[in-house]
């Protein structure tokens, strides 16, 4: 059952209706860059953890999906020895790490990730407190929110591109961009606090924000090749998608994760041949309507 933020998410998702736009049709081309990168698609795993309880070696199939697919793939928490596997795959891996009471861990994950040879690393700024307003315990380990000071120290640790995940609003993001990020995950986290204003709502002020200066990804709730394009029409460069894989992980394992992937692309060409846009880049919010009937 979805809690009420996702709900408000979904709905929103559903009232953006598209235009169609035929003449002077392109066939459309899905690969973009993201990070320096160049993959088949704009859509990334979600940064899951403990998938290992979904299927044996749930995470390292998680990672082999993602690369059988062309796409980047999100990490969470989980054993340096896990994102090894995952690394070792040769999928392009993002390790995001909890905001831990304790920079030391911090900084001892940043390094198990350079060596494990990640694509990135980056940190789950919104676990920082419980519902109950205190702070996070997540698995046994205490979490505390982090401060500006922090975060520029784990940035400057390390080379790889840092991404702040969990920024819903503007003022975040204007600090992650201040802080030297690499790049930043809208989210709102599964519904973590009630009432969340939908990712999407918010990204087009984001996006302006940052006025391209980051990579911007973006999460919760998105099921379908058409949410994903919705998203890059409203500034997004890329997407992650988390619970829509766990189902194709579980009955098929790394398979079912690249399967769901690919097809969601195919989705997101088929909008794009339907609506005149041939490449990633020219997608644009002029293409959306809001729903007001």
């Amino acid at each position: 059952m979805k809690n009420n933020s996702d709900s408000i998410t979904r709905d929103y998702f559903d009232s953006l209706l598209v235009e169609m736009r035929h003449i002077d049709g392109v066939k459309p081309d899905s690969r973009c860059e993201l990070l320096g990168e160049m993959f088949e698609m704009p859509i990334a795993t979600a940064a899951l953890s403990h998938l290992n309880n979904t299927c044996e070696d749930g995470m390292k199939k998680m990672a082999e999906g993602a690369k059988m697919a062309g796409a980047l793939c999100f990490s969470g928490m989980g054993e340096k020895t896990e994102i090894e596997d995952m690394c070792n795959t040769g999928a392009k891996v993002v390790k995001i790490i909890k905001p831990h009471k304790d920079e030391k861990d911090v900084f001892k994950e940043i390094k198990d990730a350079e060596t494990a040879g990640a694509f990135a690393v980056g940190m789950d700024v919104d676990h920082a407190f419980s519902g109950d307003g205190e702070y996070d315990v997540v698995f046994g380990l205490d979490m505390r929110p982090q401060s500006m000071e922090q975060l520029k120290k784990y940035i400057e640790a390390t080379k790889l591109p840092f991404i702040i995940k969990g920024i819903l609003s503007v003022s975040d993001a204007k600090k992650a961009l201040e802080l030297g990020a690499a790049g930043i995950v809208v989210s709102h986290h599964h519904g973590i606090l009630d009432y969340c204003v939908p990712p999407l709502m918010i990204l087009p002020k984001i996006v302006e924000e940052v006025g391209g200066q980051m990579t911007v990804f973006v999460d919760c709730c998105m099921e379908n090749g058409m949410d994903v394009y919705k998203a890059l029409a409203l500034g997004a460069d890329g997407v992650c998608v988390g619970r829509g894989i766990m189902g194709p992980l579980k009955e098929n394992g790394a398979e079912g994760v690249a399967e769901k992937m690919k097809n969601m692309n195919k989705e997101l060409k088929g909008a794009m041949a339907r609506t005149g846009f041939g490449q990633i880049g020219d997608i644009d919010s002029s293409i959306l309507h809001k729903r007001e009937f």
